[in-house]
């Protein structure tokens, strides 16, 4: 089948088809369809609809419309204290506020109405700083609530005659503004990403050309890889543009960073496999054609197993509960299966067009050509010895020793796996931001002079209860409880907020959550009221949080299984071998749980980063899982090819000897791309490129070069069961006759 798609594509005739194809395709659909960046939806839901989270706020919104909404909280600072210019400046601003409102403010602390007394009771002990709430609508698009903060920052600067917003929050004897708040974090994570997938583009092409100039020393050669991701990203781009505007899907900057980086890491992986059997067949045949052909027969079976196998353990984030996890299934999937047909497609039809003088200078020719160029040139012919390679010594190591190797593989492994239970996660977002964004900045302001809970209030909503305040502000984590406030639309209702002393991001705070509400469970149920239909909502940032850890636990608990399950099946349906399969899953996954102690390692110890962000391990288990099975495959088809001509032990130090290269070469290039997400300015997009390389690597380096192979080894003809090895039948044809 293979043979026969080969001469489809690639043919004498057939290979401009195949190209012009190509860019038909990419033209009509760039031409016709919108692009995904411009389909972006940054403040899209990341929890699902049945978050308890969300049904306080939609209890809110109905019963308490004018607490409701998104804060942003305008951090006004001076060092040496606010003076009363200061106080006839907030006065001005908030009076403008009232009479011309901004666009989306639900409601304000009208600051001009409260005597110069009040209004200093509300500044922070030391007198040097005083919060103010705006409510946004919560429905506002990030660009439209980017724009009324920016407003409001252009009537501050007019009415000061300064910009305060520039001004560092510790420069004496000056005012100082931030904007910090849910509003204004949404604000500044927005611009974080403004523009990141254009720059992360052009950071990864930049160094995939340099790492394949590296590798094969040939211009032309390198560049053909970057053809073949960039036609694949023409076509996926629109594809998921036109399925976002259609409401199919939703995209963000953060799944398109990252597209970006899997479409080159991984298609730059399947180019060079294709390309590396293609410059072997042309040492042995003249004709390019014959050798595409075989190429294709060669290689393309494990090619496209490897696409299939990612692409089905990307798209089972398609059952994730968690927003932010199900947006990246179908990008990620349709990325790769666009990548992969690029890789059988465009990619072979390229190099029959361009044929041998794509590895200029460097060109592959059959021992015949090179003897008939000396002979042109008036030299005499010498064969080129063969040298002993890195590779070959691979190979012969793991068949001589290869319990020694299997031993010391897992002991290393094992030890940087143990740290992984040393492993603190966070769910913190303010945590990943750069310590110098405006909101941020605000925030740490807020928690130095007030308790860090000013920032995000936790709602407690009771219907039909007694007044809780006093149950509620003996917890030790709660520093303030606010004025019961009884519903005007319904009295049934009664709203609390609570200000806690802790970070409201921080898992200390979200630990609260459940608490509180079981606080308020038994106190209803003491007093009787539990027998008139109460209920209890918690609403709030840090309630959000805990639904977040909550929703984040559970798709780890259903898709971690899913996707081993699914590996298992492909692996099993293309070895046909259930030890094989078995021992390619556990290593990757003793390899995935190293990745994680390892990078927790450098974070660590290394940059003494606290916790890393909760998301992570989900991140990471579904791209190294799949991506790790990539090389095995590579590996484990050629020692499987061979093992039907030859002993399995000189099978397998062929197989590896023969992959080693070009394995490793894809592996450093796929850990390259991966540790371009640490150039971004956002911690969960460093923590995940990180541990995502350093997985690469340890499955290149030492699951693939040396466990797998040496555990093969070890189990001789028990690795093939319970298919029988070619050796097996023939021995037994050989016993029958």
């Amino acid at each position: 089948m293979f043979h026969s798609i080969g001469a489809l594509v690639s043919g004498p005739k057939t290979r401009w088809t195949t190209l012009i194809v190509w860019v038909a395709m990419a033209i009509i659909l760039s031409v016709s369809l919108p692009a995904a960046g411009d389909q972006k939806q940054n403040n899209a839901d990341n929890l699902h609809e049945d978050s308890p989270s969300l049904q306080a706020a939609r209890v809110m919104e109905k019963y308490f419309p004018g607490e409701s909404g998104l804060p942003a909280l305008v951090v006004w600072h001076r060092p040496d204290g606010l003076n009363e210019q200061d106080f006839r400046l907030m006065a001005e601003i908030s009076q403008q506020l009232k009479e011309k409102p901004l666009k989306g403010q639900k409601s304000l602390l009208s600051l001009h109405q409260f005597p110069p007394p009040a209004l200093k009771q509300m500044v922070s002990e030391d007198g040097s700083t005083l919060v103010q709430p705006i409510i946004f609508d919560e429905s506002m698009e990030p660009e439209q609530l980017k724009k009324s903060l920016h407003a409001l920052q252009d009537r501050i600067k007019k009415a000061s005659g300064t910009d305060p917003f520039t001004t560092t929050m510790d420069a004496p004897d000056k005012l100082s503004l931030r904007i910090s708040g849910p509003a204004g974090i949404a604000v500044d994570a927005t611009d974080l990403f403004l523009n990141a997938d254009f720059v992360l583009l052009i950071a990864t092409i930049l160094l995939v050309l340099v790492v394949l100039l590296l590798i094969y020393r040939s211009p032309l050669l390198a560049i053909i890889p970057l053809i073949g991701v960039g036609f694949a990203y023409a076509v996926t781009s629109p594809l998921l543009g036109w399925m976002a505007k259609k409401g199919w899907i939703v995209v963000d900057s953060q799944s398109l960073a990252i597209m970006t980086v899997l479409l080159f890491g991984a298609g730059t992986d399947y180019c060079l496999f294709f390309i590396t059997r293609f410059r072997q067949e042309l040492m042995r045949d003249s004709n390019r054609f014959h050798a595409l052909r075989r190429t294709f027969r060669e290689a393309s079976g494990a090619i496209a197993m490897s696409g299939f196998t990612v692409m089905l353990a990307l798209l089972a984030l398609l059952v994730a509960k968690y927003g932010a996890y199900e947006r990246f299934a179908v990008p990620f999937s349709l990325s790769i299966l666009i990548m992969m047909l690029a890789s059988l497609t465009l990619v072979p039809a390229l190099l029959a067009i361009i044929g041998r003088v794509a590895f200029f200078p460097f060109v592959p020719r059959t021992p015949e050509e090179e003897q008939q160029r000396a002979v042109e040139k008036g030299k005499d012919y010498k064969p080129k010895k063969a040298r002993r390679t890195l590779s070959a010594t691979v190979g012969q190591l793991v068949v001589t020793k290869p319990r020694r190797v299997v031993i010391a593989c897992t002991i290393t492994l094992g030890i940087l796996a143990a740290f992984a239970s040393q492993i603190t996660f966070t769910y913190d977002l303010l945590s990943s931001f750069p310590k110098d964004m405006p909101s941020r900045e605000g925030f740490e302001r807020i928690a130095e002079s007030y308790s860090p809970g000013e920032l995000a209030p936790v709602s407690v909503i009771v219907k039909n209860g007694p007044d809780l305040s006093k149950t509620l502000a003996e917890h030790p984590a709660v520093n303030e409880v606010a004025e019961r406030q009884i519903s005007t639309i319904d009295p049934a209702y009664s709203l609390y907020r609570l200000v806690l002393n802790a970070n409201p991001y921080s898992q200390e705070a979200m630990k609260v959550i459940p608490e509180l509400r079981n606080i308020a469970a038994e106190a209803l149920e003491t007093s009787g009221a539990v027998q008139n239909d109460t209920s209890i909502w918690l609403a709030g940032q840090t309630a959000e949080q805990y639904d977040v850890k909550s929703w984040t636990d559970r798709d780890s608990h259903v898709i971690i299984p899913l996707v081993i399950g699914l590996i298992a099946v492909l692996l099993f349906a293309y070895l046909r071998s259930l030890i094989t399969t078995i021992n390619l899953i556990l290593t990757v996954l003793l390899s995935y749980v190293a990745a994680l102690g390892m990078g927790w390692i450098i974070l660590h110890y290394g940059f003494g980063v606290a916790a890393i962000q909760g998301a992570i391990p989900l991140y990471a288990f579904v791209f190294l899982i799949a991506l790790g099975e990539d090389y095995n495959i590579f590996m484990i088809s050629s020692i499987w090819k061979k093992a039907k001509t030859m002993p399995l032990k000189e099978a397998i130090k062929e197989g590896v000897t023969q992959t080693s290269g070009v394995i490793t070469s894809a592996g450093l290039i796929l850990a390259a791309t991966f540790a371009v997400l640490i150039t971004m300015p956002i911690q969960v997009l460093v923590q995940f490129g990180l541990i995502t390389a350093l997985g690469v690597l340890l499955d290149t380096f030492v699951v693939r070069a040396l466990l797998v192979p040496s555990l093969t080894a070890l189990m001789g003809k028990m690795a093939f069961w319970p298919s029988r090895s070619k050796q097996q039948e023939s021995s037994l044809k050989t016993r029958a006759k």
